[in-house]
């Protein structure tokens, strides 16, 4: 179990927040409603966060709308994806072998809250030796003004297979605040490898509270790739991986915009305590006047463990603050980790040295933010609304806007 609540890092504080202006959980679209209702604005928000519902792929969707609930069945077998309420019912033995076995229902009392109001989320799970050939989408979008979502997902890799989930997380574009509350379970069978893709897009005065743990097998693969393009007002995320098998490894790429008056705590956790388990913490953050703070924690607590942290910011403004606390642990003495944290300014050399090879002062900037973000993310299978959305960080650094 990992510790998820809310506290202090560093010498920055985290903002407190008051719940309960929220007022009420996402309402039901409707018993009559469908994907073909969805207005021309919310279909395009979808597509930005690289879900498109009319698509023919056959690796299967999964899509909330408050509190409806969409999925097109997948058409590989070997592949489930469903409401995790339904899941449950058709097969009982989830609950003690995943619902809240990575993550502890009582560890805040946001967690607490998820747990209590029920499972609302999917459940999914590719049978052991399949390789799931295309991206699954996954979305969870919110569409009434200062209403909250509680969400709990569970994703199971058996033996030998592959995923790489793409998930939108989402506001309608006139809902300018809410609560987004996301408990996630992923667990990674021996030999599997499962690609985690997140893009966030919120309303300026969202407050958003991920909380995800994960668990690795023998010889098993974990992969995170996080985007926050259009920043919550105030997020905070800590998601723990335990690389509980030998040989397994995970890495976290983390791309964060940051605004004025917005607050992002990103970090991260990776336990290695499998014998010659490793892992790489890798975070990148454009900061326009708000506040920052980067963490990595690895825990080097078993033979051959290796681990590297990287969390590096970029301030594009005079307002704001960057803190990068990368972080090391070592139980064992054979565990081998490192770290390194760099916070600065576009050098103007740089630009100069761009613009006389032509270039305008601005797409100068933007190219040297877009090289600064580039950290080797798995961009199998993206599309291509999320790749010009992923482009927006540097297109935005080079106009100077926030």
């Amino acid at each position: 179990m990992t510790n998820l609540s809310d506290k202090t890092i560093g010498s920055v504080e985290k903002r407190k927040i008051d719940f309960s202006k929220f007022d009420g959980t996402e309402d039901n679209a409707g018993t009559d409603f469908s994907i073909n209702d969805l207005k021309n604005d919310e279909t395009d928000t979808l597509r930005s966060v690289g879900i498109d519902l009319y698509d023919n792929s056959g690796s299967g969707k999964f899509f909330m709308y408050g509190s409806s609930v969409f999925t097109l069945a997948p058409q590989i077998e070997g592949v489930e994806i469903m409401p995790l309420k339904e899941a449950l019912r058709i097969y009982p033995e989830i609950e003690s072998l995943y619902y809240f076995k990575a993550v502890n229902e009582g560890e805040d009392e946001l967690t607490k809250s998820v747990y209590e109001k029920g499972p609302h989320g999917y459940f999914i799970r590719v049978r052991k030796g399949v390789i799931v050939g295309e991206p699954l989408h996954t979305a969870m979008f919110m569409h009434r003004e200062m209403s909250s979502m509680y969400i709990h997902n569970i994703v199971v890799l058996e033996e030998g297979a592959h995923l790489h989930l793409i998930t939108g997380c989402v506001s309608g574009c006139a809902v300018r605040g809410g609560l987004h509350v996301a408990v996630s379970e992923h667990y990674v069978g021996k030999g599997a490898k499962f690609v985690s893709t997140m893009v966030h897009s919120w309303g300026q005065d969202f407050v958003v509270r991920p909380r995800s743990a994960t668990v690795v097998d023998d010889n098993g693969s974990f992969v995170s790739n996080y985007y926050s393009v259009r920043p919550a007002s105030n997020i905070q995320a800590a998601p723990f991986t335990d690389l509980a098998g030998k040989n397994s490894n995970a890495k976290y790429m983390t791309v964060l915009a940051c605004h004025k008056g917005s607050f992002s705590d990103i970090g991260g956790t990776v336990l290695m305590s499998g014998e010659n388990s490793s892992a790489e913490l890798v975070a990148r953050a454009v900061n326009y006047g708000g506040t920052v703070v980067q963490t990595g924690m690895l825990i080097g607590a078993a033979m051959g463990s290796r681990g590297h942290v990287d969390c590096s910011g970029l301030m594009l403004g005079d307002e704001g603050i960057i803190e990068a606390v990368p972080g090391l642990r070592s139980v064992h003495p054979d565990a081998r980790m490192s770290h390194e944290a760099a916070i600065g300014r576009i050098d103007t050399g740089e630009v100069n040295y761009l613009q006389s090879k032509g270039l305008e002062e601005m797409q100068a900037i933007a190219l040297i933010v877009r090289g600064f973000l580039n950290v080797g993310i798995e961009m199998e299978g993206l599309d291509k609304d999320i790749e010009e959305m992923i482009k927006e960080i540097s297109e935005l650094s080079g106009h100077g806007e926030g």
